[in-house]
């Protein structure tokens, strides 16, 4: 008998992070099934190949849910956040740019529901986080590096999946430095270098195809659902 399918909410539907979301998620529609799409403005089409489309404007009329997918802007992020508090559902959220103010409000609102918000979805830059965590406690003393590199279009400098691989070395002990270069088209590259005398140690992940993060966030969201509350990381859902 199979598992009734994950009832998903996208918020930011219209968004790059959106679209492949919804198509992510249409390609296994017998484990997971959209309920209702939000885009910032009234949509053209109020069903669009079998997902309900809403403004964001009709969040609070959202039909039941399991789970909400956010990649939106600041702007709209209390509201799915207040919603998925009240109806006590999950949230997966990659919305970049959320104030300090914002960010204590999620961290209250994890102890009401399951939760994770994370600059970067890719399931292998949830495992390098924990390598460089280990790494910079294993090598202490030793020189960090983090060297990110993007697109021409990327403006902020250095990208959040670098603070956020800084912020493991720094638990582990270490001082990074940054470094940030932008060429070309290139998605996503991050190389952390550790540094002793007469050696080093690189941990590098590259990104090929965006798509990564549309699945990192659908594993996230099949994961939450059924977790007891809390603010969890992206590798804390690794294992199950």
């Amino acid at each position: 008998m199979n598992p009734t399918p994950l009832r998903l909410l996208i918020h930011g539907a219209s968004g790059r992070m959106g679209q492949a979301l919804l198509r992510l998620a249409a390609e296994n529609s017998q484990h997971v099934q959209v309920v209702a799409a939000f885009t910032g403005h009234s949509p053209a089409q109020r069903v669009i190949e079998g997902v309900p489309h809403f403004a964001a404007s009709e969040l609070a009329g959202a039909p039941p849910f399991d789970v909400a997918i956010d990649f939106s802007l600041p702007a709209g992020f209390d509201a799915i956040l207040a919603l998925c508090v009240q109806r006590g559902a999950g949230l997966v959220s990659g919305t970049t740019g959320i104030s300090d103010v914002q960010q204590d409000t999620l961290a209250k609102a994890g102890q009401a529901i399951p939760l994770v918000w994370a600059s970067n979805f890719s399931l292998g830059v949830a495992v390098l986080d924990e390598l460089v965590e280990r790494a910079a406690q294993a090598v202490a003393g030793w020189d960090c590096d983090i060297v990110e590199s993007h697109h021409t279009r990327k403006l902020d400098a250095p990208s959040g999946t670098a603070l956020t691989l800084g912020a493991a070395a720094e638990r582990g002990g270490a001082h990074p430095h940054y470094a940030s270069l932008r060429a070309g088209d290139i998605i996503g590259e991050h190389l952390v270098q550790f540094t002793g005398l007469g050696e080093r140690i690189e941990l590098v992940h590259r990104a090929s195809n965006r798509d990564i993060f549309a699945r990192g966030a659908l594993f996230a969201a099949g994961q939450l659902a059924g977790k007891a509350p809390g603010s969890y990381r992206v590798r804390d859902l690794l294992n199950g």
